[in-house]
């Protein structure tokens, strides 16, 4: 019976941590710093800088399971371990803090009117009839860089950053704000579902990919490819990672290379970096990376950290 109660409490002990790792996050506010990997994660929800000219921020943007919708979530636990571990470090004596920014709520105008299926409906031919949440998720970040300006931080010292859809609205702002920040970090940027895997890329290549995707998708993916000559013509110089085994536009990120101020690093070809495997979760976690799209969650993508810090670097002369 001992035994069996033993197992029992195990088990709950084990989901428990699992759990955790997928613990949505609903909150705006500062990552507290964190030394290794496997610490919990905290946040400040004081909107308050001390000594704002001697700190760097970066403000955080999550990804989205529903493209012009309100969603229920914002952040996972997991996706935020690497941004804690870069809080609190320093560059040129500036401290980085790191502010994650929750836009859940944020709906655009197509959404509201026909609900999560949206702008994936054949019949939408666009344009788009109105404002986007993508074009709400870009102003409202503009509002809070206005926020830290007026408590009295540089606008050099301040970047966007995000993953998914926040790193597609990374290169939205950046694209035509440039002048209101120091730069952009872009992970895995892209809120067009999965592409890259749907459509075949590695097998059919990337013009006839696009070209299916165009007959049966018209509206979204004229949608797409506007946003995409905007950020052309933006040609901010930012920093964007991507990964060809992402299924949502790992394969669909090359148009980046003819962007002359873009610093686009492919992270790898497989799950590992560096030699490292990647884990992201899991018990103790140590759940081995199983999804491409989120390697930048994972503990191997801690190898790039000098390489965000060299940028902010190259950004704040």
């Amino acid at each position: 019976m001992k035994k069996i109660f033993l197992i029992i409490v195990t088990l709950i002990l084990t989901t428990n941590v699992y759990a955790n790792s997928n613990e949505s996050i609903k909150k705006n506010g500062f990552l507290i710093p964190t030394n290794k990997w496997k610490d919990k994660i905290k946040i400040d929800e004081n909107f308050k800088v001390n000594n704002p000219e001697d700190k760097i921020i970066i403000i955080y943007n999550h990804g989205s399971d529903g493209n012009d919708v309100k969603l229920k979530d914002c952040f996972w636990i997991r996706e935020l371990r690497n941004w804690a571990q870069l809080a609190g470090d320093k560059i040129n004596g500036m401290e980085i803090m790191v502010y994650i920014h929750c836009q859940g709520q944020l709906e655009g105008d197509l959404g509201a009117k026909l609900g999560k299926i949206g702008m994936w409906m054949k019949k939408w031919e666009g344009p788009y009839p109105g404002t986007s949440k993508m074009d709400r998720r870009v102003e409202g970040n503009l509002e809070v860089v206005k926020k830290f300006v007026n408590l009295g931080v540089p606008k050099k010292q301040i970047f966007m950053s995000g993953h998914s859809c926040g790193g597609w609205a990374t290169l939205r702002l950046t694209a035509k704000y440039m002048n209101e920040v120091g730069g952009g970090i872009s992970l895995m940027p892209g809120c067009f579902w999965n592409l890259s895997k749907k459509y075949k890329v590695k097998k059919v290549g990337y013009e006839k990919a696009m070209e299916k995707f165009h007959k049966k998708y018209p509206g979204m993916a004229e949608w797409r490819q506007a946003q995409i000559s905007l950020i052309k013509e933006g040609n901010a110089p930012i920093l964007i990672f991507t990964h060809p085994m992402d299924h949502f536009e790992g394969l669909t990120s090359d148009w980046m290379d003819d962007v002359p101020n873009f610093n686009r690093v492919v992270v790898s070809e497989n799950k590992k970096v560096n030699g490292k495997s990647c884990n992201t979760a899991g018990s103790n976690w140590e759940e081995p990376l199983k999804n491409a799209h989120i390697i930048n969650y994972a503990d191997c993508f801690i190898h790039y950290h000098s390489l965000i810090k060299e940028y902010i670097a190259s950004r704040i002369k």
